[in-house]
């Protein structure tokens, strides 16, 4: 096997494994956020701040990129009389939709994949969840698969169904923050500059932000853009297959507006992700830029990124020749905004195209996201993480985090 794609295939997962205690999981965040830790990797050296310091680490002019969707309630608790809970994870829209878009603006009802949490105790019966006069009710439609495919509907069809689930439903903490929800989490497990539902697991880079940091990096001529990628549960998912080859990377929605693509275009200094997601997000578009380099007629269905086509496509194209011929396309095909899954797998001999640093927290071993760091900073991996676990570093969601600059 000598190409990338074949050397990515038979990646051992344990390579991707270290040691992480309990105790160094965050279990609740620090505030003010921005006093988080932040460890900074850069040519191989390694130095810690916080977040506060975020405005003397990146040079003026950076172009910063945020991911603006916002963690809906996605667990529904329903309650049987005999006392048992059922619960109902809103995972992700039923096939039928065309897009999470479509699907949150669901008035009245909406068909929707979602985790069964207690399936044994739900019979043929109808779950019904009330407040004041409204009524939500599910019933199964499709259990034979995981995710079951269910049928909510409700008795205001004024309301659409990201409404509803703000009425009913409860923030889904990641499964390894072994606690009960309460009050703070929805809002403190939620950007400061959340916008677009859809997610159920914050994107989780941007925690750390203040508006006041904002604020600062404005004076220091650092002006924040936003692309939409929509996390789901499969981000929490570790890599259970021996090889990544055998592993079957989840897709997400990303939604990006072409000013922010002309805008992108457009500068030439520095250019900084916050999280993988947004790093996901803008390598989807140079792929999909270099599809339709290839074929400037392609449908948008055709456009979409699977699991493995940044490694079967041409790898030769720029930067600016890919963006160029993505705007060319929308601008053909009448398009202000492209909102498609991506099914991008980022992985060690992945070359980074996009973006100069990215800020990212610390992540689970043998996960999909570790992969994504490797392949930004190559095996420094190890030694940034083994200085993380050494020096008090807070891990996951709730955590710490680090700027790394691409090696």
């Amino acid at each position: 096997m000598n190409t990338t794609k074949d050397k990515i295939k038979s990646l051992s997962i344990i390579d991707f494994s270290y040691d992480l205690p309990d105790e160094k999981i965050a279990y609740f965040p620090v505030e003010p956020r921005d006093s988080s830790k932040l460890l900074v990797h850069k040519n191989g050296e390694i130095s810690d701040y916080h977040y506060s310091d975020l405005t003397e680490q990146l040079p003026q002019n950076t172009f910063l990129i945020a991911n603006d969707t916002k963690v809906v309630e996605a667990r529904l608790i329903f309650q049987k009389s005999t006392g048992s809970k059922i619960e109902v994870f809103c995972l992700e829209p039923d096939q039928r939709y065309a897009d999470i878009l479509t699907a949150m603006s669901q008035m009245g009802s909406v068909y929707w994949k979602c985790l069964i949490g207690g399936a044994k105790k739900w019979k043929d019966d109808t779950l019904v969840l009330t407040h004041n006069n409204l009524e939500l009710k599910v019933t199964k439609v499709d259990t034979s698969k995981n995710p079951s495919v269910v049928f909510f509907e409700w008795n205001d069809a004024t309301l659409a169904f990201a409404e509803i689930l703000h009425l009913f439903g409860k923030i889904p903490l990641p499964p390894y923050i072994k606690r009960e929800t309460t009050k703070k989490d929805a809002l403190s497990y939620q950007t400061v500059y959340a916008q677009k539902d859809g997610s159920v697991a914050a994107p989780t880079a941007g925690l750390h932000f203040t508006d006041d940091l904002f604020n600062r990096l404005i004076i220091n001529n650092i002006k924040t853009h936003y692309v939409t990628l929509h996390v789901g549960a499969g981000t929490f998912i570790p890599v259970k297959s021996d090889t990544l080859g055998d592993h079957e990377m989840h897709a997400e929605f990303i939604d990006v507006s072409i000013d922010f693509i002309t805008d992108f275009l457009e500068h030439t200094h520095t250019k900084v992700c916050i999280g993988t997601t947004s790093l996901r997000t803008l390598e989807t578009l140079y792929w999909m830029g270099v599809k339709a380099v290839k074929n400037p007629d392609i449908s948008l269905d055709e456009i979409a990124i699977s699991q493995w086509d940044a490694y079967d496509l041409p790898q030769e194209t720029s930067l600016t020749d890919s963006y160029s011929a993505l705007v060319t396309w929308m601008k053909a095909k009448a398009l202000h905004r492209i909102v498609l899954p991506t099914q991008l797998l980022i992985a060690p001999g992945y070359t980074i195209r996009t973006v100069d640093a990215i800020l990212t927290n610390f992540h689970q071993p043998e996960s999909t996201l570790l992969l994504l760091i490797n392949a930004f900073v190559g095996e420094d991996w190890k030694k940034i993480y083994a200085h993380a676990l050494e020096n008090k570093y807070r891990f996951l969601s709730f955590g710490d985090g680090s700027l790394l600059w691409k090696q």
